[in-house]
C-alpha cells in the first residue's frame, strides 16, 4: 500500500531547500507519494516575528544550514536576491513582496497540478544551489520550470489572470499546517503527526514503516 506524507515547504528557508535531496530519494526508495505544499515563510505568515525573535536566530541559521549542506554535500548559497525583501540591519519586512509571493504562487500551481515535489526542487535549486546571481532575471526560472516539465510563461499568466485561487491553495495549506500542530518548515505531516526540520526524515522513515511503508 502506497503511504502518503504532506511536506510544508518554504521557499525562503534553507532547511527546507536542504530536505529536498532526502525527500526525492524517498520517493525514488520507497512505495511512497509525498505531497509538497507551499507556504509563505514566517517573515510574511507572521509580521515582526524575526524583530521579536532573539538576535541571534539569523546568525545561527546561516550558519548551522551551510555546515548541513556540507556534510550532505548539497550545493548551497544563499539566494541572490533575497527571496523576502528585508532590511536584515533592522530585520524589517517590506510590505510588497513580489519575489516570494511570486514562487509560492508558482508551487501552489504546481501543487493543484500533482507536480509540486519536482517542480519545487528544480526552482529551489536555481536559487540556492549558488550557479546562478540574480535568478529573478533572464530565463534562469524558465529553464528550470522546463527541467520540471513545465511552461513559466504559461504558469506566470494562469496565477495573473486569477491569483485568488492559488492564494486560497496556500492558505488552505497553512491552514492545514498549523492544524497539524507545528509553525516550522520544512515540516513533514504523516497522519497527523508531525515531523520537523530536514533532520526529523529518519525518524519519519522510523514511523512510516511501522505503519507499513515498503521499499520500491
Amino acid at each position: 500500500m502506497t503511504l502518503s506524507v504532506d511536506l510544508y515547504f518554504s521557499f525562503r528557508s534553507p532547511y527546507s531547500y536542504l530536505a529536498l535531496p532526502k525527500t526525492l530519494k524517498l520517493v525514488e526508495e520507497y512505495d511512497l507519494t509525498v505531497n509538497l505544499r507551499p507556504v509563505y515563510p514566517l517573515a510574511v505568515r507572521v509580521p515582526g516575528f524575526f524583530k521579536k525573535a532573539n538576535p541571534q536566530l539569523i546568525h545561527y541559521i546561516v550558519l548551522d544550514s551551510s555546515r548541513v549542506a556540507q556534510r550532505e554535500d548539497i550545493p548551497f548559497r544563499f539566494p541572490r536576491p533575497n527571496p523576502i525583501v528585508q532590511d536584515l540591519t533592522t530585520l524589517e519586512v517590506a510590505a510588497e513582496q513580489p519575489y516570494i509571493h511570486r514562487l509560492t504562487r508558482l508551487g501552489a500551481m504546481a501543487q493543484l497540478e500533482g507536480c509540486a515535489l519536482p517542480f519545487t526542487y528544480a526552482i529551489a535549486r536555481t536559487l540556492w544551489d549558488g550557479s546562478v546571481d540574480g535568478w529573478n532575471e533572464g530565463d534562469h526560472l524558465a529553464r528550470a520550470a522546463e527541467k520540471a516539465g513545465f511552461d513559466l510563461a504559461r504558469m506566470d499568466a494562469a496565477i495573473e489572470a486569477d491569483p485568488d485561487r492559488y492564494e486560497q491553495v496556500i492558505a488552505g495549506n497553512e491552514k492545514d499546517h498549523a492544524a497539524a500542530g507545528h509553525w516550522g518548515v520544512p515540516t513533514f505531516v504523516f497522519e497527523k503527526e508531525p515531523f520537523f526540520g530536514q533532520d526529523r526524515i529518519d525518524l519519519l522513515v522510523w514511523r512510516m514503516q511501522g505503519k507499513g511503508l515498503t521499499r520500491r
